[in-house]
């Protein structure tokens, strides 16, 4: 990377480091590193791919999916399983609220190489790392691409470098980079968040991104 590349990537994180980290030259070390390993090198790619770090991370500030939802949260993030049919927090939801580590293993149990609610598979696998890696598979296939134990250290993602590169490796492997060429912000934000949840913001970030990196 050149050193005008450098100063504009810097630019631009520093921008979208709303929360002022102190370890932000951390990050930059490690966002140099990822970015040429995973080729995320031009303008384009690297705009969307700071834009989503940052509303994923709330401005680089949380490593760590927030699962502590109150009653209404439950129901309005899941309501297949939480909302009753008066459109009310279900006995469920009342009985799951404000216990995080409860409601991981209840709504991630079973799915994403996980086991049953009963191993401990869906709060061990919680989102972490700047775009959330989640699920005991995802947890594996990350390790393995980074040759990082995370099945048996899953908090190695906390840690700042170890969270820009499974970030990286997250956008990568997903064709990320390809919808960055076209543009086509959506269509990353879905297969980042499932949906288009926080567009706005994550759009607002976008714009900062490219201005700073021009």
């Amino acid at each position: 990377m050149t050193v005008n590349a450098l100063d504009r990537l810097s630019g631009a994180f520093s921008v979208l480091n709303t929360n002022a980290r102190p370890e932000a030259g951390v990050f930059i070390s490690a966002l140099t590193s990822a970015v040429s390993r995973f080729s995320i090198t031009t303008p384009a790619r690297q705009s969307a791919f700071l834009a989503q770090c940052a509303h994923e991370s709330a401005g680089f500030s949380r490593f760590a999916e927030n699962l502590n939802y109150s009653a209404a949260g439950l129901a309005a993030t899941w309501p297949g399983r939480f909302r009753g049919a008066d459109e009310q927090p279900n006995a469920l939801a009342l009985a799951y609220q404000r216990r995080p580590a409860v409601i991981a293993n209840h709504v991630y149990a079973n799915r994403m190489g996980n086991g049953d609610e009963e191993s401990g598979d869906g709060w061990r696998f919680r989102g972490r790392g700047l775009l959330q890696i989640t699920g005991r598979g995802m947890y594996q296939r990350c390790g393995e691409a980074l040759g990082l134990p995370l099945l048996e250290q899953p908090d190695l993602l906390l840690q700042p470098e170890q969270a820009v590169l499974s970030a990286a490796w997250f956008w990568k492997s997903n064709g990320l980079n390809a919808l960055a060429d076209a543009g086509n912000f959506e269509a990353i934000t879905r297969r980042i968040n499932g949906g288009l949840n926080g567009l706005a913001e994550r759009k607002a970030l976008w714009l900062k991104a490219r201005e700073a990196l021009e």
